[in-house]
Formats: structure tokens, C-alpha cells, sequence
């Protein structure tokens, strides 16, 4: 897949120019977004990704769009899990609904940052150390096993989120108050100047930012190879999380069975690094340096099909065990 300069010029650009307008509205107006802003912007960042699929499929072929929907798919379930943690934080700093949203916006912006640091990294490191895919595979494994041992997901509670260490040197060092000031990072109070809880929130998210792309560029680059689709998944994934934080809301506690549906997630995806890091085996102490044969690297639409299967079966048995649990507290009063 070759991907000219111009083309990754135009696409940068045409989503800067789509946070530009974002960052315009909510900057102007700071507010809690109704369900039918929210299903309105989601379905065109949405639309969007799907045209870009299409291009895509048109310019380059539909391997490459498969691979794009399903790098896409995977970074879309992983961020449901950053909204969860993002949740906990606007719990524990007890951020006001009206800012909240612009507290995501710029987590949003804090996570392209560093994934596009991350991507260019990892491309580089990757055309230059095939075998680094070992390291991509077993290490999604085992983040796998750690996620899903954390089971079964319970209500978000104040307690349930320690707020990382950067956070904690930030309040230790500068002088803070726990009164929100609008928006404002810092405020002036008795005449003297402190930071106010929102810039703590975003110390926070960008922290969490930072170790969420950890997991989710691996990931990524176990679906395709190409820098410019992984982005590109990240960008289109990452666009309607603000809409989809408020449009879920409440209900991001009840998907219970996320961490399971992640880890089974993560952990196909690190199998399938190590099986294609063996098929293109060059380490001399594995099979003498030769690919290894009976190493077989699953295809494309198999891929998205056991992450379209993986999402569905988590959704649903997360809705299914809701509405048991909300049948018994109903028989029982």
C-alpha cells in the first residue's frame, strides 16, 4: 500500500479541521449534550469512517479497507474502556456535567498526540526489527490475562479510581483548590493563585492517555502494518468518544463482561502477532532463522469477524445479565 505524502497531508489536515470545529463549538459553549446531539454527531463521525473505508477500498483494494474496519472496531471497543476510567475520573474530582465535555476534548487531543507519537515510533521500529512483533504479541497476551482477570465489571465508584502519581506529585507541588473555576486550569483566590480541580482532571486523563496507548497501538498494528490505516482507525475511533461518553452515560457500568470481551480481544490479537512473527521468522535461535511453516497468519476477514463476534457476544450478554438482575430486584419487592 503505498500512501503518498499528499495524501497523508490532506488526511491530517481534514481531521485537525474536524477537532478545529469541535474544539470551536464546545469552547463557545460549554453544556451537557442532549441523546440527539449525541446520536447526531455519532452518526457522522460514523458515516465518516465508513466513506473513508470506501475510499479506501477503491484506491487501494479491499484489503486494506477490511484491515482499516478492523483496526478501527478494535480501537473503538478499547476506548469504550478508557471512557469507564474516564468516568471514574470525572467522579472522583466531582467535575460538573457542564464541563465535562471539555475536559474529553482535550483528553481526545492528549490521546492523538500520543498515539501519533506512538505509531511513528512503532512504524519505524517495526521496518527495521521484524522480531519486535514477539514482543508486541506476547506482551498483548499477557495484558490480556491481566484484563480479564479483573472479571466481572461492578457500579463506578469514587473509590474504585486512584488518581496516578503525576496527579498526586501536581497537588503536592502546586497549590490547589477544590473549587472549579468555569473551565479556567488555574484561579485566583485570597489573592493568591492555585490550580483548580480541572487541571488535575486533565493531568489525569492525559496520564491515562498515555497508558492506554500502550496497549491499543499494539493492537492496532496486529490488525495491519500500515502506519497510514492505523492513524487514520485511531483518529475515526477516537472523534466520537466525547458524543459516546454522555450518550452511554450510566450504562458504561453495566457493561459487565467488558474487561472478559477485551482480554478474549487483546489476546486473539497477540496471538496472532506471534504467529505471524513466526511465518516471518529471522531470529537465528528460532528454527535456525527460517520462517517457521506450520506458523499460519490468519486473514483479514477472519480477523474482523472474530472482533465483530468478540464485541457482539460482550454487548449482549453484558445487556442479558442487566435485565436478569433487573427482573429479580423487581420480583423481590
Amino acid at each position: 500500500m503505498d500512501v503518498s505524502p499528499l495524501v497523508w497531508g490532506v488526511s491530517i489536515g481534514l481531521a485537525l479541521a474536524v477537532l478545529f470545529v469541535d474544539v470551536a463549538v464546545v469552547g463557545r459553549r460549554p453544556h451537557v449534550p442532549s441523546t440527539a446531539e449525541c446520536l447526531r454527531y455519532l452518526g457522522v463521525y460514523i458515516g465518516l469512517a465508513i466513506v473513508f473505508a470506501g475510499v479506501v477500498a477503491l484506491t487501494w483494494g479491499t484489503a486494506p479497507a477490511g484491515e482499516f474496519v478492523a483496526g478501527w472496531l478494535t480501537e473503538y471497543s478499547l476506548s469504550v474502556d478508557n471512557l469507564f476510567v474516564f468516568l471514574l475520573i470525572m467522579t472522583r474530582f466531582a467535575v460538573p456535567r457542564q464541563y465535562q465535555q471539555t475536559a474529553l476534548l482535550v483528553g481526545i487531543i492528549l490521546a492523538l498526540v500520543f498515539r501519533g507519537i506512538f505509531i511513528a515510533l512503532g512504524a519505524t521500529v517495526i521496518a527495521h526489527f521484524s522480531w519486535v512483533f514477539y514482543l508486541f504479541g506476547v506482551f498483548l497476551i499477557w495484558t490480556a490475562v491481566k484484563v480479564a482477570r479483573e472479571g466481572v465489571g461492578d457500579d463506578a465508584e469514587e473509590d474504585d479510581y486512584t488518581p496516578p502519581a503525576l496527579v498526586r506529585l501536581v497537588q503536592r507541588v502546586l497549590p490547589t483548590t477544590d473549587r472549579f473555576d468555569g473551565v479556567h486550569l488555574t484561579a485566583r483566590i485570597d489573592g493568591r493563585r492555585v490550580v483548580t480541580p480541572m487541571l488535575l482532571v486533565l493531568v489525569a486523563i492525559g496520564a491515562t492517555d498515555l497508558l492506554f496507548a500502550f496497549d491499543s497501538i499494539p493492537a492496532v498494528f496486529g490488525v495491519t502494518r500500515e502506519p497510514y490505516l492505523v492513524l487514520m482507525a485511531n483518529v475515526f475511533a477516537l472523534m466520537g468518544l466525547r458524543q459516546l461518553y454522555f450518550l452511554l452515560g450510566g450504562l458504561l457500568t453495566r457493561l459487565r463482561y467488558l474487561n472478559i470481551g477485551l482480554g478474549v480481544l487483546l489476546g486473539f490479537i497477540g496471538v496472532k502477532l506471534v504467529l505471524q512473527a513466526l511465518a516471518e521468522n529471522a531470529l537465528p535461535f528460532i528454527n535456525g532463522g527460517e520462517p517457521v511453516p506450520w506458523a499460519p497468519e490468519p486473514p483479514t476477514w477472519v480477523s474482523l469477524a472474530v472482533i465483530v463476534v468478540i464485541l457482539g457476544v460482550t454487548a449482549l450478554t453484558s445487556v442479558a445479565a442487566s435485565r436478569r438482575d433487573e427482573r429479580r430486584v423487581t420480583a423481590d419487592r
